[in-house]
């Protein structure tokens, strides 16, 4: 098999550009990636985008996603260009599950007192992580000028893409190979559900980083690279 191309889906409150430095990891290792914007309307919604952006790409694909971002490789990794999944401070839900219920299901998530909500003209409403609080919530071993960036940043997410319940009854990761990567620190998602997850999927690795926060990709961006690369070699 060709070396797949990685497709990086970002989760709620980021966005394309919290790929960078792995894109630069991955480079340099001669593996082409692709940072999907990921719309945050929906679940389906959003696996539906990602399914045309994997059309549009020859040959075989390891998708990587973080947070929310795993709700989306999840149902869009059913595709058949698809060999591995990677779960960077992800979400890997089984059918019925939703983003707030799994954040829950373990104590240690205080993302839900760290949001500001506000209705749209679409309906419903979106969330965004408050400005006086994103770098301790979201990115607390993250620079403080570029934590303070990122939060300027964020993408908001909808209400709906939180609590919209994943569809498929065959999740991609109980088809497909999967790598596991999270923060000791995350306050997003507990690193208690992410240990769940790996056993659930039976991933082929789980790396917890002491210490580190949810926001992986920027604080780690060599731990996940090297564990995105993992993926690759094992599937090329």
């Amino acid at each position: 098999m060709s070396t797949p191309t990685v497709v990086l889906v970002h989760g709620a409150f980021a966005e394309s550009a919290s790929w960078n430095d792995v894109i630069g990891r991955l480079y340099e290792n001669k593996v082409t990636s692709v940072a999907v914007a990921n719309p945050l309307r929906s679940v389906s919604g959003d696996a539906a985008y990602l399914r045309d952006v994997l059309d549009s790409i020859e040959g075989p694909v390891v998708l990587a996603g973080h947070s929310y971002g795993g709700f989306v490789i999840t149902e869009a990794g059913t595709h058949p260009a698809v060999k591995a999944l990677v779960y960077v401070s992800a979400f890997a839900p089984a059918q019925g599950e939703n983003a707030f219920e799994l954040s829950t299901k373990y104590p240690g998530s205080t993302l839900g007192e760290a949001l500001n909500a506000y209705p749209v003209s679409t309906g419903g409403n979106e969330f965004a992580i408050r400005r006086d609080v994103f770098r301790q919530q979201f990115a607390a071993d993250v620079d403080v000028q570029v934590a303070g960036r990122m939060g300027a940043t964020q993408r908001p997410v909808t209400e709906k893409a939180l609590t919209e319940p994943l569809a498929t009854a065959s999740p991609a990761w109980s088809k497909l190979p999967s790598w596991f990567i999270w923060g000791e620190q995350d306050l997003n998602i507990p690193a208690e559900l992410q240990r769940f997850q790996v056993e659930r999927a039976a991933a082929r690795n789980g790396q917890e980083i002491p210490g580190a926060s949810h926001a992986l990709t920027v604080s780690q961006p060599d731990a996940v690279a090297q564990t995105i690369l993992e993926a690759v070699q094992a599937v090329s």
